[in-house]
């Protein structure tokens, strides 16, 4: 009989990048490009088809609705059809609803396609990243998952400004092809990848066994700092004056390319000195950057901020993640994967519905004093950790 550590041991290679990891890579960049290129288009196709604002809102909450609900449930299709099947199905729900689009901007359909394409992303980000703790050694999973970091950080990078861009010089219709393409191209990288999530039992619920396995705690700080990277990039924006928005947009750039560097370089020191010990600091990081936003609209302020909080949030996600696969055997893969997602997707979402009812009744400044310290609160768990 095949021992769970002979499974492994048969699906690990010494080398980080092998060909196994590099399709992955290629795989999780092209649905990543696929996702972007259409996230602020879709609101925009909306709009200029009298939807309005209200229609543009609901199709971004569509997306992510879809994406927080779909991932309670990978984890079973991960352990019921294998990484190949359900990785190939998330990849046609991604890219092919977009042809939808070339035929109809009526609203209802377009959030139906919205909603499909958000089951399609949850598929493919618990199901990536579970694959990725199967296929790198322990002893380098944290570099891997910060290669991995940059695979799905470029992708926001380039295709947030690029998807606007080339619907104004190819048109709606080509870049909704496009779109389908990048994703529907993946499938040619499934092959080789392993077929199946092990031939031991999977733990397949999700929020089984969260606080006796370790996972409450790295999924609670995590979804603090998520809490504030959704407060950042949806109120930033509006909290500037108009006059500012360029400050505005080179702040979120250097944020999101912060983030995925940031990750990386936590991957390479993570597996030397350990995630416990790097996690304390890097949230410090991030409640400086998130505090920062309290002197708007100082743009030395704003600038630095978002420097210090990308830098927090990147190394955040990789050393979460990293510290939860460390406490858990081969069979909570998939349960890692999908409770770090829903505190991605959750935190994210809650923020940004909290500050919204918040700001409203303190103002700027006093919100994002609050925010700032929701994240360093969360300093304290994890200085516990590394103890």
């Amino acid at each position: 009989m095949t021992t769970a550590c002979e499974t492994t041991t048969a699906l690990v290679t010494d080398r980080l990048l092998d060909a196994r990891f590099v399709r992955l890579l290629a795989m999780v960049f092209g649905s990543g490009l696929s996702i972007y290129l259409l996230t602020s288009v879709v609101p925009l196709y909306l709009a200029a088809n009298g939807a309005g604002g209200i229609g543009a809102g609901l199709s971004t909450a569509a997306t992510m609705f879809s994406a927080v609900s779909v991932e309670l449930l990978i984890t079973r299709m991960l352990a019921r059809w294998g990484y190949q099947l359900v990785l190939g199905l998330g990849l046609v729900l991604l890219g092919a609803p977009s042809l939808i689009l070339l035929a109809t901007a009526a609203l209802p359909l377009v959030l139906a396609v919205c909603i499909v394409r958000g089951a399609g992303l949850a598929i493919l980000v618990v199901g990536a990243v579970a694959l990725i703790a199967d296929l790198t050694p322990p002893t380098r999973r944290s570099e891997a998952l910060g290669v991995y970091g940059v695979a799905v950080g470029i992708p926001a990078v380039i295709g947030l400004p690029l998807g606007v861009y080339l619907g104004h010089v190819i048109g709606f219709d080509a870049l909704f092809v496009l779109a389908a393409v990048t994703s529907l191209a993946g499938l040619v990288m499934l092959i080789g990848l392993p077929a199946t999530a092990g031939t031991e039992e999977q733990h397949v619920q999700v929020l089984g066994g969260v606080r006796r396995s370790g996972l409450l705690m790295p999924s609670l700080v995590f979804a603090a700092v998520t809490v504030a990277a959704g407060i950042s990039v949806t109120f930033l924006p509006l909290a500037v004056a108009p006059s500012k928005q360029s400050m505005v947009a080179t702040a979120l750039l250097l944020q999101a390319i912060a983030a995925p560097l940031a990750r990386w370089l936590a991957g390479r020191y993570a597996d030397r000195i350990g995630a416990a010990k790097l996690l304390a600091p890097v949230l410090v990081l991030a409640a400086i950057g998130a505090g920062s936003l309290v002197f708007l609209p100082s743009p030395v302020a704003i600038l630095i901020g978002s420097v210090c909080f990308g830098s927090g949030f990147g190394a955040a996600q990789n050393l979460t993640l990293s510290l939860m696969y460390n406490r858990v055997d081969r069979s909570r893969y998939g349960q890692v994967s999908a409770l770090w997602n829903l505190a991605y997707d959750g935190g994210w979402g809650l923020g940004a519905i909290v500050f919204g009812l918040v700001v409203s009744g303190v103002g700027y400044p006093a919100a994002f004093a609050m925010t700032a310290a929701v994240v360093a609160v969360a300093v304290l768990p994890a200085v516990k950790a590394s103890a």
